[in-house]
């Protein structure tokens, strides 16, 4: 047992069979397993050295046969998939809670982005985007320490087979959680991460004094020192990616004080008076004035807007007094309001920041990760865990229709015969009794929210008398506001209490007035926009398109007016994000990954056969392996399936009948068990594997051929130029050997013309000074010091042609890092005077000591040739920075012993940090970049020992006139980490403007 990596090619397909191959593999830490083209991961909940980067390479090709099961494996083969059939794909990963679908996106993101073969800071942000949504979405149940309290549908823009761009689609965020936790649960990650790891000055900045409780942490703080070094760490790694995706520091501000703001705003408490009118306690005083402070409100308006509510009637306002529990009402949604709207402009931002280019859009191809939260059973379950459980439905119904609905329906139209058919449990009533129309269970509720005099009650009621004769609704006994669903996973029962609140999702129409008047322009920005009806953002317009910067200009009438319209239910929402998320993965072909949760405990090394067997049962592996193992998982059509493998197409199997082409391709793969449809060729899952280790075999082999055949001329061209040189060089030593000749008779020649010119008339000497006086003079210029005129430089690329060392520079592997030119102020990007402004405008300051002189690593503008000349003989690690024409950025080139030298881009970031490309870790500057890689090796392993110090002098032209002024501080917290400020004194000053004067003085004559 455990040795069969596919439970479909068992000879005996039982529920008792499929579970002791998997309890066998996982007692070996064999957690994935194939059940045909479908692959299963049990969770180890413990690490595993599987997945490194010899793995990695071990799943680069488009034929794993021959490797085990794993993750990696799905993601190579929706890249190769896209990559031959240029086709969108599509990875659906599922699973209850804690099965571990998370960790699974996580991995296939990276191999997709290690399968891309171009390290570039697009994708070091990429990678970083997961981490930074588990910061602000994750939370830890009882189910699950790190549950995904949203959905995301995240889609890679590839265009020839590189990633060009990203988007996110989110889902659903459980915001309620923002105010209150189960027992044993806890809030978002970010409050803890960033409870431990501010520093003392942001700590007081944000009045977060130690030992001050938060009603909206369950338990308080306490238990955060336990974990204070974990948390600390998640809060640097938090930091990191959002300098790393480019969001600014006053982004970053703006969140942090919303968060801090939240955490205060809960510590509001209210009293009440005779007249069950609330007030503000007196001991919440210092709370709301600090939250104001936070926000940018007053104190009053916030007090009011939680304590009073305004309605018009008959033209008039009316002003009322709210009791206490509806000011904590409005309190609470104030706060989740918050809280949801950063959370989605979050997202929006990193849509912008991922966003490809126009010229990438052309052409391109796509692969979407869904990783959406998994189903859920607690003891008290409420609207949250409701529509979780439908999205998981609605994933069932998805896999289903694939795997068994759409697969049998097509056999019958190709007329294609089966050994039986697969049954398997249909969902697709308990989808009907949900989303139909006119009644389903979400339209109800919509009814029932928009009266005002409707109750929970009433619900249970109306969903009693509408739902009662479908099998999956069991009406509750009694009276109780309770009701229970039997879905696809088991029996559910929901508690109906504040089902119709959290559908309506309001907030009081004064609160929402006072938020938009904020000082703090994120709060105004978010709750100015507008809700679509997929629950995002409509934010675009309040920002600059190209750089996404809030902007502080007067909203217009029109966006006040469409920020006002009423936002749809969540229930509504949520039901068109369904639609579309459906809607895009049916465009897609779908991978599938269905993850088990080993036990309900989150132990390593423990198998629960009953708790295992529920799942395998709830999710038809038993079904999907006996139809894989009967059925034809491949169905393509003849014309496309000849195509894409013309090139295993023996030459007598030629014919312009495309089903011929088939059988000849197939003949020559020696497969036999397929079959001819009307239309269609249908091949079992293996065989998908069988033929790309074929076309893989032949390209290699045509690679071979053209690589001799390319040796071969360019030998016979090599051979003919070095004849040319020969014959060249016999032709000069002729010549040289002939000069002595010329020579003799060249001195005795001169002095006779010499004695004409003394023997010719005076008047003839005379008219010869005429004529070459003639000849116009140019004047000097009246300023003898001034400098010469600059050379004129086309911004072309004809400019390259100046120097044939210049040309050098663009070799194919800095051409790989240059990105798209957009519009800045410096000049088109790629040319020497825009990369000259660039630099002395932005950057001098960054390669300078505190003493004022220039750094020994930094060599100015030098070719990547010139730098392995410089770093030849040198030891290993030695390295230096240099930039050049072709971008805005700097390259390491690094003395890697033997192997040459190795180049590494550096980018600068939207903050004006810097990272190397490759490594994910963001830098203050450039000293800090080296001083970090001479301590910790870089992801290839290559580590820096010493500096190639710089010629005198080599700076010169970078340096003349450039901006060496010290960098403007941030705007606040620029020291979070606790680095201090570049050193400031007058001796400083005095040569940073000796420096500023040099115009044509060598650089040593300065110092």
């Amino acid at each position: 047992m455990g040795d069969t990596s596919d439970l479909a090619t068992l000879p005996c397909l039982d529920s008792i069979t499929l579970l002791k191959e998997l309890r066998a593999r996982y007692t070996r830490d064999k957690i994935y397993t194939n059940v045909g083209d479908i692959l299963v991961s049990l969770n180890p909940f413990k690490p595993l050295p599987i997945f490194g980067n010899e793995q990695r390479n071990s799943y680069r090709s488009s034929s794993n046969s021959d490797n085990p099961p794993h993750v990696f494996a799905v993601a190579s083969g929706c890249y190769h998939q896209m990559m031959t059939s240029g086709k969108n794909q599509c990875c659906v990963i599922s699973g209850e809670s804690g099965a571990g679908k998370t960790e699974s996106c996580k991995h296939i993101v990276a191999h997709l982005i290690e399968l891309s073969r171009v390290k570039s800071v697009l994708e070091q942000r990429i990678l970083q985007v997961n981490p930074l949504l588990e910061a602000f979405g994750n939370a830890k149940t009882l189910m699950n320490d790190n549950s995904s309290r949203f959905g995301k549908y995240l889609q890679l823009k590839f265009k020839g087979g590189h990633v060009t761009g990203a988007k996110i689609n989110e889902y659903l965020l459980e915001k309620s959680r923002v105010v209150f936790q189960n027992r044993g649960e806890q809030n978002f990650h970010i409050f803890y991460n960033f409870l431990v790891g501010l520093d003392s000055e942001r700590r007081t900045q944000y009045r977060l004094d130690y030992g001050r409780n938060f009603n909206y942490l369950s338990g308080g703080t306490e238990g955060l020192g336990a974990h204070s070094l974990d948390k600390r760490q998640q809060f640097e790694e938090v930091m990191n990616a959002l300098d790393l995706v480019g969001f600014e520091s006053e982004f970053q501000d703006h969140i942090f004080s919303c968060l801090a703001a939240i955490l205060h705003i809960g510590n509001i408490e209210f009293s009440e008076d005779e007249n069950e009118c609330a007030h503000v306690a007196d001991h919440s005083a210092d709370a709301i004035q600090i939250a104001s402070e936070l926000i940018g409100i007053e104190p009053g308006m916030i007090m009011d807007a939680m304590l009073v509510s305004v309605s018009v009637a008959r033209g008039e306002m009316i002003r009322k007094r709210l009791s206490k529990q509806k000011a904590q009402a409005v309190r609470d949604a104030v706060s989740k309001a918050v809280y949801d709207r950063i959370f989605r402009w979050i997202v929006n931002r990193i849509n912008q920041l991922l966003a490809p280019t126009i010229e990438d859009m052309e052409g391109e191809t796509e692969i979407g990760i869904l990783d959406i939260f998994g189903f859920e059973k607690f003891e008290i379950n409420s609207f949250e865990q409701l529509c979780i459980n439908l999205a998981n439905e609605q994933l069932q119904f998805f896999f289903n229709e694939h795997i068994f609905s759409l697969e049998q329906r097509e056999y019958q139209i190709e007329g294609i015969s089966l050994v039986g058919s697969v049954s398997f449990q249909d969902n697709k009533p308990l989808l009907d009794m949900f989303l139909g129309k006119p009644i389903g269970l979400l339209s109800l509720l919509d009814e029932q929210s928009s009266f005002p005099q409707a109750t929970d009650l009433t619900f249970v009621t109306k969903m009693n008398q509408n739902f009662r004769q479908f099998p999956t609704y069991i009406p509750p006994k009694g009276s109780s506001g309770s009701f229970t669903i039997h879905h696809y996973a088991g029996k559910v029962e929901y508690a109906a209490r504040g089902f119709l609140e959290k559908n309506r999702d309001t907030m009081p129409m004064g609160a929402t007035e006072v938020l938009r008047t904020s000082s703090n322009e994120l709060i105004k920005l978010i709750f100015l926009a507008t809700v679509t009806r997929t629950g995002t953002l409509a934010i675009g317009t309040l920002a600059n398109k190209r750089t996404g910067r809030l902007k502080s200009k007067i909203v217009k009438k029109e966006q006040q007016k469409s920020a006002s319209i009423q936002a749809p239910s969540v229930g509504s929402q949520f039901k068109n994000s369904l639609q579309v998320l459906v809607e895009k993965m049916n465009q897609a072909t779908p991978h599938f990954i269905r993850c088990i949760k080993p036990n309900a405990a989150k132990l390593p090394n423990h198998f629960v056969d009953e708790y295992v067997t529920t799942q395998l049962s709830y999710t038809g592996m038993l079904e999907t392996a006996r139809i894989r193992q009967a059925g034809y998982a491949y169905r393509l059509p003849f014309a496309e399936f000849a195509q894409r493998y013309d090139v295993l197409l023996s030459p007598r199997y030629t014919s312009a009948d495309p089903v011929t082409s088939c059988r000849g391709i197939l003949h020559y793969a020696k497969i036999t068990d397929y079959q001819i449809g009307k239309t269609k060729i249908f091949l079992k899952y293996w065989h998908l594997g069988t033929l790309d280790t074929l076309v893989e075999k032949v390209s290699k082999a045509a690679s071979t051929l053209q690589k001799n055949a390319r040796r071969f001329f360019q030998q016979r061209k090599f051979k003919a130029l070095l004849a040319a040189k020969k014959e060249q060089e016999q032709l000069l030593a002729d010549f040289l050997s002939g000069v002595p000749k010329g020579v003799e008779g060249l001195y005795p020649r001169q002095m006779a013309l010499c004695e004409e010119d003394l023997e010719r008339p005076k008047e003839a000497l005379l008219k010869a000074r005429n004529t070459i006086n003639q000849v116009p003079v140019i004047a000097p210029p009246s300023d003898i010091n001034a400098p010469p005129p600059e050379p004129y430089i086309k911004d072309d690329d004809s400019a390259w042609a100046q120097d044939s060392d210049e040309v050098a520079r663009r070799s194919v592997d800095e051409d790989g890092f240059v990105a798209v030119s957009k519009g800045n102020r410096f000049g088109p990007e790629g040319t020497r005077n825009a990369s000259l402004r660039w630099f002395k405008e932005t950057q001098a300051r960054h390669v300078l000591r505190a003493d004022g002189t220039v750094c020994e690593w930094f060599h100015g503008f030098i070719s990547k040739r010139r730098s392995e000349e410089l770093l030849d003989g040198k030891p290993e690690g030695s390295y230096l920075v240099r930039t050049n024409d072709t971008h805005f950025g700097y390259h390491l080139s690094i003395r890697k012993g033997k192997r040459g030298c190795g180049h590494y881009l550096i980018s600068q970031l939207e903050a004006g940090k810097f990272v190397l490309a490759g490594e994910h870790k963001v830098h203050r500057g450039l000293v800090q970049l080296l001083e970090h890689h001479m301590r910790y090796p870089m992801s290839d392993n290559t580590c820096l020992t010493q500096p190639c110090c710089n010629q005198p002098g080599s700076c010169q032209e970078l340096l003349g006139g450039a901006d060496l002024s010290p960098p403007a501080p941030s705007p606040k917290g620029a020291g979070r980490r606790g680095v201090p400020p570049p050193p400031s004194h007058p001796e400083i000053q005095q040569k940073r403007s000796k420096l500023n004067s040099i115009d044509s003085k060598p650089l040593q004559q300065v110092f």
